[in-house]
């Protein structure tokens, strides 16, 4: 997804988890390295991320969350992706969450 999003929108800004340095991370800390770097959160966690999401707003400022689901298609979530980068700015992001499909 990452490749295929970045291959249609060479100037958006997309990490992989690996690359963020995010894989095997428990959501706190995913939350802080993301809001530390002042990126939107891209990730299927529809179980826990939410409430962990609301408990991490409480004391801290999130660059924001946006939930694909996993039953999408690649080049739908690809889709998403690059429609949300193009119709928002970073700052209508600030602590909020999103999911896609709604």
């Amino acid at each position: 997804m990452v490749t295929g999003t970045i291959r249609r929108q060479p100037d958006i800004d997309f990490q992989s988890a690996y690359a963020a340095l995010l894989e095997s991370k428990k959501d706190p800390e995913v939350l802080a390295i993301t809001a530390q770097n002042g990126r939107v959160l891209v990730t299927h966690d529809r179980k826990t991320m939410p409430a962990e999401f609301g408990e991490f707003i409480m004391s801290q400022t999130s660059s924001g969350v946006l939930i694909l689901s996993q039953n999408m298609s690649i080049s739908d979530a690809i889709e998403a992706l690059i429609l949300v980068w193009e119709a928002s700015t970073a700052e209508e992001w600030v602590n909020q969450i999103m999911s896609i499909p709604f």
